[in-house]
């Protein structure tokens, strides 16, 4: 976790002055977005902290760190078998197309099925791990088939730039960023694979309070409001974006013009909890985690008469 500087701290006139959102954020995401869209006038104080993958934001919000932040349905399961103190307020729907297995651009290597016996990086408990499960699935192999190296964010990219891996399942940014570096190729996709649901976490220390629920509301609703002003002027977004990732303003644009569908937070639906339980009997499968994991009981109805359904 990387705390923002002071100047992202942002105390509006107040309607709600006693309450504080400590709000996760990736980079380029939120902390970025909002502002760009004008919607950052927020009523209430709120205190940004930067991560790379949802699993560290679950991990932060059970340590009653952060008040509100997202990650997909892996973070989500691996915290409800781990009966962490996370609780899911809404879905952010989002787009899958972020999500690949990458190569060294100089490999042999032409499909998954050619990663038996091989290196494989992947970030543990994210979609990286979920889809790279599934994609050897589909590929007539197993995960003792791999020799997987679990990895954070940073140390992939140092680990696929310096060769010391076959292949690295990851997502966001860092594919784009390898891409143009001409460091890595994409082998393949998980675009098919992954529902598209995210999910926004909630500190359930907090929901208790009338203030938090309201001011966490409203944020989710700048949120989309930010999502569909930049639908609307990706070339805005991809300029807003490409400073902050360090990626070039048109290799940003065509990842975003390239995307399968757009953001937008709502609340939970009974099908999420089965699309996410659905996930967690692939991982008990594979032996990652147990059997009995209870998903269903992570979910909160605290915001959900709060937001769009």
């Amino acid at each position: 976790m990387t705390c923002l500087s002071g100047a992202l701290v942002t105390r509006a006139r107040a309607a709600n002055p006693g309450v504080t959102l400590r709000v996760a954020t990736f980079r380029g995401a939120d902390s970025t977005l909002l502002p760009a869209a004008h919607v950052a006038d927020f009523p209430y104080a709120v205190a940004y902290s930067e991560f790379n993958s949802g699993n560290l934001i679950a991990q932060a919000i059970n340590a009653d760190a952060i008040d509100l932040g997202g990650w997909s349905e892996i973070p989500m399961v691996f915290a409800a078998a781990a009966k962490s103190n996370v609780a899911v307020v809404a879905t952010l729907e989002g787009p899958t197309t972020d999500q690949a297995v990458l190569t060294p651009a100089n490999s042999p290597y032409k499909s998954i099925s050619d990663l038996r016996g091989k290196r494989v990086g992947y970030i543990r408990a994210t979609t990286a791990h979920y889809f790279l499960i599934r994609m050897l699935e589909q590929a007539g192999l197993s995960w003792t088939d791999i020799q997987p190296v679990a990895l954070s964010m940073s140390e992939g990219l140092t680990a696929i730039k310096s060769g010391s891996l076959d292949a690295w399942a990851t997502y966001g940014y860092a594919i784009q960023i390898l891409e143009t570096a001409g460091a890595a190729r994409v082998l393949q996709s998980a675009a098919d694979i992954l529902s598209g649901h995210y999910f926004i976490g909630a500190n359930p220390r907090k929901l208790g309070d009338p203030a938090f629920r309201a001011a966490a509301a409203d944020y989710l609703d700048r949120l989309n409001r930010a999502y569909a002003t930049l639908e609307a002027d990706k070339a805005l977004w991809a300029k807003v974006v490409s400073p902050v990732i360090h990626v070039p303003e048109d290799v940003v644009l065509a990842y975003l013009r390239a995307q399968n569908r757009p953001y937008r937070a709502r609340a939970w639906r009974q099908d999420d909890i089965v699309s996410a339980e659905a996930v967690a009997r692939t991982f008990a499968k594979a032996g990652v985690l147990p059997q009995d994991a209870n998903v269903a009981a992570v979910f909160s109805p605290a915001l959900s008469k709060l937001l769009p359904g």
